[in-house]
């Protein structure tokens, strides 16, 4: 591999960044909130390299990142009603919900529900142009924040360069980032009100969420 670069998000950029993820490579990016550290969610070496470089516990999964809805498909994940609503309502931006594995997926990334149940998978589609642009380059992404754990989210490229130096491969510079803003996590819930759970209400609120499972049809049924 070239020693580290730090590029603007050009075409040029963006194929050596679909390059590098293909060879299993890390790559930062800017994304909609804060800079990310991501790689091929089907690599699980890239993947272990993500979570030494973090010093990140391995039970905390990492997100995929999308450009479109339609790439859940390619990935073997399915959204469970009603969060394929609740998606179509709320992405791209801060929502992230829980799909589930199918038999064949082939992400590396799954959280292991214990219980003989099929894996889960966090997935987000970031609403900034020119994050879906990368994406759309490389494909769906593996991401966490681009620091160590427990330490600040970088907001620009050169605060992701302080943590990781030349450790990553490839640094795609688009300028500063809004900062961290948590994006509402929501699983299928068949016992749970309205059928969800909401495990951590972030931008959109919980009051949002429901309301918008009731407009339309209304709610699930029994």
């Amino acid at each position: 591999m070239v020693s580290t670069q730090t590029l603007k998000v050009t075409d040029e950029s963006l194929s050596l960044a679909s390059r590098i993820v293909g060879d299993g490579g890390l790559v930062v990016i800017p994304t909609d909130t804060v800079y990310g550290v991501a790689c091929d969610p089907r690599n699980r070496e890239a993947i272990s390299r993500v979570y030494e470089l973090k010093h990140r516990p391995r039970y905390k999964a990492l997100q995929v990142l999308l450009a479109s809805i339609d790439q859940l498909d390619e990935l073997g994940l399915d959204l469970p009603s009603p969060l394929n609503r609740l998606s179509a309502a709320f992405l791209p931006g801060a929502f992230s919900p829980i799909a589930v594995a199918r038999p064949d997926c082939t992400l590396a990334t799954l959280a292991d529900t214990g219980d003989g149940r099929p894996g889960t998978q966090g997935i987000r589609i970031p609403n900034s142009a020119l994050c879906l642009s990368i994406l759309r380059a490389t494909g769906p992404l593996a991401a966490s924040s681009a620091n160590r754990s427990g330490e600040e989210s970088a907001q620009s490229v050169e605060e992701a360069m302080r943590a990781f130096g030349d450790d990553v491969d490839l640094y795609l510079d688009g300028g500063p980032t809004p900062g961290h803003v948590s994006s509402t996590v929501v699983k299928a819930d068949p016992y749970g009100r309205d059928g969800i759970e909401i495990l951590r209400e972030g931008v959109i609120a919980q009051s949002v969420i429901r309301k918008a499972l009731h407009l339309n049809g209304g709610g699930l049924g029994a």
